[in-house]
């Protein structure tokens, strides 16, 4: 199953430093994991937001929501993921 998703971060504003950048790393590395995997396949910054658009290839909607909530800035996120699939139009390739 195809999903696109936004994901929106929101660090707390008091949030210390050391703490947001060892959650950036973890994240980065955690991203890494996934993307290595095949389950990631697309990851698109949102220029001017710390956002992204991501397509992620997985089994299912559980899936997903298992990849998602292991990514370590998961409760800083507002998510938003729309299943997708190939629309008759498109042309082969």
């Amino acid at each position: 199953m195809q999903f696109l998703v936004r994901m929106d971060v929101r660090l707390p504003h008091d949030m210390p430093q050391d703490v947001a950048d060892d959650l950036r790393a973890r994240e980065k590395a955690r991203a890494h994991e996934i993307q290595r995997a095949g389950k990631w396949p697309e990851l698109w910054r949102v220029v001017g937001q710390y956002a992204n658009y991501s397509r992620f290839d997985v089994e299912s909607g559980d899936e997903l929501h298992q990849l998602l909530t292991s990514l370590p800035l998961f409760p800083y996120m507002q998510v938003e993921v729309t299943a997708l699939t190939v629309h008759p139009s498109k042309l082969e390739s």
